[in-house]
């Protein structure tokens, strides 16, 4: 293990950053560089083209500074809002990236490696409160939600004066800190939490994924609208009431959720939970199914046993990858919901860091389907994350800079 992850670590100085941790010390990281794209109008650069299976392809929409998401307003057809590691949200407004960046907040923000500016998340009803919500990594350390407010100037500036803090999360290390935030088909926040780093979710005398009296290693589900600082809980989450419990907590068990996403048509829920030194995974479960679950780590490291303790009524995942295979550090994406896609229609799409490989697959129980690369997507190098705009476009980051959207060829 020791050799291996020092091996990893001289990759991880010579890409500059590695994100989501997939093995006890650090990820990997892919040198070769996306082909096969084209250059949408009004973005800034150019790759070289190269010949592409029929049926899809990437079109590069620009480049940013480390980006690590892309989301949009319910409802807003005309902007994408890119998620910048050091601290910025930038806006792409009809396909022309702005030079100001909609919120900068970089020097409230401690980036590198897994650190940094990791998730952001509009209110189902921004287009009224102009609410939304931002996941960082303090100065200190910490691991902090807050709520901003778009100005009432304009629609491409937010009001950094309106920061209002919903919760302060200890994190004892520098990797495993999640960061994805999403409101589900309920309207209420989910906030992906990893089991607070370094090996073998080493805190405590059996982890925090485990422990309910942690937020760590965990799905939290929350009703951020609250006066003052805070959040409200839900009255229907899983654990209201039990002793010792944290009553935020809707899934628990999870290494570092680095990415997860609901089914914009059906509301299922597929997470991407990034493994240790031997495989990573997929976790999924229908509409309101996930409530409760236990997906097993650190007692398991997908279908595999890492520690012989319990985890009681543990799910495995639906897909799974190994190591020895090439994989470092999964990269959780979305259900394509976009006709013009075609075939890809209803498949999964996903990827990893080091592999730069996007897949797709039928998710189902009580394993996937289908999971294969997709023809006419090559390699994304430093393959960061994936986004879903308004109309359920999906895109695609490097954390090298570039950005694209999956169309139609």
């Amino acid at each position: 293990m020791l050799r291996r992850a020092l091996a990893l670590s001289v990759i991880a100085v010579l890409v500059g950053v590695v994100l989501a941790c997939g093995d006890s010390n650090g990820g990997g990281a892919q040198a070769s560089t996306a082909t096969g794209s084209t250059t949408e109008p009004g973005a800034s650069t150019a790759t070289t083209p190269a010949r592409a299976a029929r049926g899809v392809r990437l079109v590069r929409i620009g480049r940013f500074d480390s980006p690590l998401f892309v989301t949009a307003p319910p409802g807003d057809r005309r902007r994408l809002f890119v998620v910048e590691q050091p601290g910025r949200i930038v806006i792409v407004k009809n396909g022309r990236k702005l030079a100001r960046p909609f919120l900068d907040i970089s020097r409230q923000v401690t980036s590198g490696g897994e650190q940094g500016l990791l998730g952001l998340a509009f209110a189902p009803d921004y287009r009224k409160t102009g609410k939304f919500y931002v996941y960082y990594t303090r100065r200190d350390g910490r691991q902090t939600l807050v709520e901003y407010r778009r100005t009432s100037a304009s629609a491409d500036r937010a009001n950094r004066a309106s920061a209002r803090r919903v919760f302060v999360h200890d994190d004892p290390e520098a990797n495993h800190n999640g960061g994805m935030l999403a409101f589900g088909p309920d309207r209420l926040l989910y906030v992906g939490t990893g089991d607070g780093g370094g090996g073998d979710d080493q805190h405590g005398s059996r982890g925090n994924a485990q422990n309910l009296g942690s937020p760590l290693g965990k799905i939290l589900r929350i009703d951020p609208n609250h006066d003052g600082n805070g959040f409200d809980v839900p009255r229907s989450n899983p654990f209201v009431g039990r002793s010792g419990a944290r009553p935020e907590i809707y899934a628990y068990g999870l290494r570092n959720p680095w990415r997860f996403s609901f089914d914009r048509r059906t509301g299922d829920i597929a997470i991407g939970d990034v493994g240790q030194d031997a495989v990573e995974e997929i976790d999924f479960a229908r509409k309101g199914r996930a409530k409760g679950r236990n997906f097993g780590w650190r007692p398991w490291e997908g279908r595999q046993r890492n520690f012989d303790e319990p985890a009681p009524g543990a799910v495995f995942p639906v897909i799974t990858h190994t190591h020895s295979a090439g994989w470092c550090s999964i990269t959780g994406g979305y259900v394509v919901r976009d006709r013009a896609l075609g075939s890809l229609y209803g498949r999964y799409v996903y990827g990893d860091y080091c592999q730069g490989v996007i897949r797709s697959a039928k998710l189902q129980l009580p394993r996937a389907e289908g999971d294969r690369p997709v023809r006419g997507l090559h390699r994304v190098s430093g393959l960061s994350s994936f986004g879903e705009d308004a109309r359920g476009r999906v895109y695609v980051t490097s954390l090298e800079g570039a950005v694209f959207r999956i169309a139609a060829r």
